[in-house]
């Protein structure tokens, strides 16, 4: 039987969240069977800094003027065919971020006690990589590359276009909440799934993080 899902547990405040980790129940049922697992970013992440990834973030055009706050309804990356509703996720009884429902293979979770997307702050949408019928919403997610797109749309009608600068596997222990989750001065976005190196016994050891600045306001 799949281990229980984890979840992220606030620890004194939305700027120090430490890890977002979703099991990969569909492996853990069947084994690495799955033509090795999905696609995994060759970055790893340090726990402070990443310079490559701060200078392609320096690279992006100005941010545009941040909008009003208004919830996402759906999430698009093109370059890995994603096109997924997006639900609103909080916190459980016992004060852990909650994940979509894992049965549900084609839906993201907006962690609601983060910025809205296109808001000044750093939004962050998780989502699983598989369950227990095979690959999920964002089983693909690490193939992603700098430069690439993420589209949110928002129940105002305005769609956020956020612009890819930095993808890596960031291990469960010693987790950077700061530099994952913390404020950069313009509304970006993060995008979460588990990831890393995986074992029957423990399930994956981390999470496939992507950082992506808003860069377009459709």
């Amino acid at each position: 039987m799949p281990r229980p899902q984890e979840r992220t547990k606030p620890r004194g405040g939305w700027g120090v969240v430490a890890v977002v980790a979703l099991s990969g129940t569909f492996l853990l049922s069947n084994g690495l069977d799955l033509n090795g697992g999905p696609p995994q970013p060759a970055q790893a992440a340090s726990l402070v800094s990443d310079p490559a990834h701060d200078a392609a973030a320096r690279r992006l055009p100005p941010a545009p003027q941040p909008l009003k706050p208004s919830p996402p309804t759906r999430i698009r990356i093109p370059a890995v065919q994603v096109d997924a509703p997006v639900t609103r996720v909080g916190l459980d009884a016992e004060g852990w971020v909650d994940a979509p429902p894992p049965e549900n293979r084609n839906l993201a979770g907006w962690y609601g006690g983060s910025p809205a997307p296109g808001t000044r702050g750093t939004t962050v949408i998780d989502g699983h990589v598989d369950n227990e019928r095979g690959p999920a919403v964002f089983y693909a997610l690490g193939s992603l590359k700098q430069g690439q797109h993420v589209e949110v749309d928002r129940q105002d009608g305005h769609t956020a276009v956020f612009t890819v600068y930095g993808i890596e596997v960031v291990g469960k222990n010693g987790f950077p909440a700061a530099r994952v989750y913390g404020p950069k001065g313009a509304p970006e976005l993060r995008v979460i799934t588990c990831g890393g190196g995986f074992s029957k016994k423990g399930g994956y050891d981390g999470n496939v993080v992507v950082f992506a600045r808003l860069t377009e306001i459709r």
